[in-house]
């Protein structure tokens, strides 16, 4: 049986929103994917900053990248893409998961959007279904459909290589909430499993990491050593008791402080809403804040 290839990754981190985005590179070629870029996003003044892109674009052009993809895991909700920026440097296909439909459905009404907000994926360039097999140069990528934080999140294993997005942390950190709208406590326990699933050494990166009880900063672990230590999913731990703890922990976590700003423009794949008639771009409150459960039709 052949051997599976190992890209090179290359993580960067942003400090603000605890975000790792990554390069992936085929080894025999200079094809790579970013994986969930960060655009600088300052609250209170409104500004916005490409600091944490340009550190991705500069490893790019140092090295001669190619860029095929720019890989969205899902509707980040604690920061905003920079994908659009990247791509009009670099280049590269926006993709994301095809159900990030039912996402612009919901956030479509809590942000109150008119028919001129497309929920049909159409602002991305790539939408993956589950299963869907792509190349990086020689890698094989797969797109592996795993609600329940979100109901479009994806994990995309590259070689030996498995992104994990917004599903579980490192061990000590345990797994993703699953209380936003359209999220599900039970969904996620499943989709973890599907990926603890897979081979046992295969690497697992993280989309965040909070660092628990002040150790040290860490992205990547392996099926092995989640299946034997997560502290939410290890092996052992029923679904009802993962439920019965995620929705406990849950009902005690605030809102993400970008939530708003990056949803809005996450699910227009890091585009901002077109501009008001003063020619200036506003995002929405939504004063009742988000209502779960929140149907999306």
């Amino acid at each position: 049986m052949p051997s599976i290839i190992q890209p090179e990754v290359f993580p960067f981190f942003e400090e603000d929103s605890n975000t790792f985005s990554y390069i992936v590179k085929d080894p025999s070629s200079n094809d790579c994917a970013i994986v969930d870029s960060v655009l600088n996003f300052d609250y209170a003044s409104g500004s916005i900053g490409y600091d944490s892109a340009d550190e991705i674009i500069q490893c790019v052009q140092k090295r001669n990248l190619n860029v095929l993809y720019l890989i969205e895991t899902h509707v980040h909700a604690d920061h905003l893409s920079a994908a659009p920026y990247i791509q009009s440097i670099v280049g590269g296909k926006i993709a994301i998961s095809k159900y990030i439909d039912t996402v612009q459905q919901t956030f479509g009404k809590v942000f109150n959007e008119g028919a001129g907000f497309k929920r049909d994926g159409s602002q991305f360039d790539v939408l993956f279904d589950d299963g869907e097999r792509y190349k990086i140069g020689s890698v094989e990528g797969v797109a592996i459909h795993t609600p329940g934080h979100t109901p479009a999140c994806m994990v995309h294993l590259i070689g030996d290589a498995c992104f994990v997005g917004d599903t579980i942390f490192m061990p000590d950190g345990g797994t993703a909430r699953a209380d936003f709208p359209g999220g599900d406590a039970r969904t996620l326990y499943r989709s973890i499993r599907k990926i603890l699933s897979l081979p046992a050494q295969t690497r697992l990166f993280m989309c965040h990491d909070y660092q628990p009880n002040g150790r040290e900063l860490e992205y990547q672990t392996t099926v092995a050593q989640q299946k034997a230590s997560n502290i939410h999913v290890h092996d052992g731990i029923s679904e009802d008791d993962f439920v019965a703890m995620r929705e406990a922990r849950d009902a005690t976590l605030g809102m993400p402080k970008l939530i708003y700003p990056s949803l809005q423009t996450n699910m227009r794949a890091g585009h901002f809403p077109e501009a008001d008639t003063n020619e200036t771009v506003y995002l929405k409150v939504p004063i009742s804040g988000l209502k779960q459960p929140l149907t999306t039709h």
